[in-house]
């Protein structure tokens, strides 16, 4: 009890008698302590009274090493890495009797990585005698037993085991389109929950051990081709006792069979709910929706999957058709709105440019030349070499063609498609390239009629030209750097010793060459500063499998490479 002495007036201090707090014996071994609601010491307290009675102090848990996921009873996998929160939590939740107390904090004891143990300290507080609050720590120990979930089980038992299978088909003669629909896949991952993939005839399969992952894919290739899907199914099994049933899910993907520089006529109807466009366009650009353009006046649309569907039509010509032209003569034309090329409410990418070209087997031999108008007038120069469709001498069917001939529409003899460089590819030789892709995982299903290696390879070099010409096809695939043909690693003396050599021996190559052009004229195709297209180092990756880094045993180098390319 404190007791104040009166204030004085009289400018005198204030005296306060100082405060002390009571203290009692602890009822079993007598030490001074502060009261509390049990009159114990908290040593006293802790030798009578044990809060993590009743919890479970050690743990067993199931861990599938194939997939590293973890057993959370009774069927469901949880997939967590070591030290992670997912994988506290999933811990505390297998501790029982923790319900019961307050917990507090609780974190991971590090622990060798094959010891299989997983130990957590915990701490928790639970009200004891008469309510007071007792705080305590302990240790609980996980015991990690290696036991193979269904999913890992079914798919090493058998590889033919599988749940949904994705048949995705185009009906064309080449197999481009899957090739640049491969990449999309590593690039995005969409591959991650396959089973198996079959590379056959015409498509690829893809086979799954859950419907939604069969469902997850096909929603993925809506989003970057145009196609369309059905699905079926097939009773596998059927338990009376629990009404289960078992089946086998199979989805079929068509893809629409028009590719890059395809020549389309479209039909009557489509052609005018488009306001007139074509009837003869070329497809420009595929992505979920086809860029169709009209090479005569630059008009183009945009035709979604869904629209083609509706209507329907197949490619009046198709690559293989392609004719090697010789660029006599080009000149821009202006645009009624005004503008050079691509203006006037035209597509801006391209340039309006009528051209006299001859055919690259007949130049020397005779006198026939074609005039026509192009959209590639911002590329084409005089004396260069560029691909088209020859319809002056192609004999071209289709009912949609024949009724527009006999309407009396007009055909141009020649349509150009794109810039040729197989004559400066042939002139300079084959080198190899700096830069390399991924390639899926697929087995071949059997022999593939129709088909060939010399097919297949042909189709791929087409398809990497096109990634060296396209910047815009490029930006949507990873690209990555070959280290085979780049060399290996060297030291940084050694680097800047050969990029020394390398800007000497450029210099004089291209002395050699002002001398060369100056004295035999301008004749030769090279003259314009324009050479082969390639692609830029700085687009490259890093491939962190090839180095060794994958696992993430590195010291960080290249990570950018990596972190674009998973994305889980």
């Amino acid at each position: 009890m404190a007791f104040h002495a009166p204030a004085a007036h009289d400018g005198q201090a204030v005296f306060q008698l100082p405060q002390t707090q009571g203290h009692v014996l602890c009822c079993l071994c007598g030490t001074s302590i502060a009261p509390n609601p049990s009159n114990m010491c908290v040593n006293c307290i802790r030798s009578q009274v044990d809060i993590t009675e009743g919890i479970q102090k050690q743990v067993t848990v199931l861990w599938c090493k194939d997939c590293n996921r973890y057993l959370q009873p009774p069927k469901h996998w949880v997939r967590a890495e070591l030290e992670s929160k997912e994988l506290l939590t999933f811990c505390l939740k297998r501790i029982k009797g923790l319900q019961k107390v307050k917990l507090v904090d609780a974190g991971f004891i590090w622990t060798e990585p094959h010891s299989k143990r997983l130990k957590v300290k915990a701490l928790i507080q639970a009200e004891v005698m008469n309510g007071a609050i007792l705080q305590q720590g302990f240790v609980v120990e996980f015991v990690v037993e290696n036991h193979m979930c269904m999913d890992c089980t079914r798919a090493n038992t058998n590889a033919n085991t599988w749940t949904a299978c994705v048949q995705v088909r185009q009906h064309v003669p080449h197999k481009r389109t899957f090739l640049f629909l491969e990449q999309l896949i590593l690039k995005h991952n969409a591959d991650a929950q396959c089973v198996k993939i079959n590379d056959i005839h015409e498509g690829v399969d893809f086979f799954f051990g859950h419907r939604a992952h069969g469902l997850k894919l096909i929603d993925f290739l809506q989003s970057v081709v145009p196609a369309r899907f059905r699905h079926d199914k097939q009773l596998v099994s059927h338990d009376t006792h629990t009404s289960s049933y078992n089946y086998k899910y199979t989805f079929s993907v068509e893809i629409a069979p028009v590719c890059k520089d395809d020549l389309v006529c479209l039909p009557p109807k489509l052609s005018s709910s488009l306001g007139g466009l074509g009837p003869l366009v070329l497809v420009t650009r595929v992505t979920n929706a086809m860029t169709l353009t009209d090479p005569t006046n630059l008009r183009s649309t945009a035709m979604d999957a869904a629209t083609y569907w509706r209507t329907p039509f197949r490619a009046q010509m198709s690559a293989r058709a392609l004719v090697e032209y010789v660029v006599l003569d080009i000149e821009p034309l202006e645009q009624a709105g005004g503008g050079w090329g691509g203006g006037g409410g035209g597509n801006s990418r391209f340039s309006l440019a009528e051209a006299t070209v001859a055919r690259a087997s007949d130049f020397g031999r005779n006198d026939t030349t074609y005039f026509t108008r192009t959209h590639l007038g911002h590329v084409l120069h005089p004396g260069d070499m560029c691909w088209g469709y020859d319809l002056a001498n192609a004999n071209s069917v289709g009912l949609d063609f024949e009724a527009h001939v006999n309407r009396g529409g007009s055909v141009p003899d020649v349509i150009l498609v794109r810039k040729s460089y197989e004559e400066k590819r042939r002139r300079r030789g084959r080198q190899q390239r700096v830069w390399k892709l991924k390639r899926l995982d697929m087995e071949p299903e059997g022999e593939r009629s129709g088909r060939n290696e010399a097919a297949d390879e042909a189709d791929r070099e087409r398809f990497m030209e096109e990634l060296e010409e396209d910047a815009d096809m490029r930006a949507r695939v990873n690209l990555y750097r070959d280290g085979d043909a780049a060399g290996a690693v060297q030291p940084p003396q050694q680097q800047q010793q050969q990029q020394q050599g390398a800007a000497a021996a450029a210099a004089a190559a291209a002395a050699a060459a002002a001398a060369e052009r100056r004295d035999i004229g301008s004749d030769d195709d090279d003259d314009d500063g324009e050479g082969l297209p390639t692609v830029p180092l700085d687009e490259l990756l890093d491939d962190l499998e090839a180095m060794g880094l994958g696992d993430g045993a590195g010291d960080g180098a290249g990570d950018t490479g990596d972190e674009e390319m998973e994305e889980d």
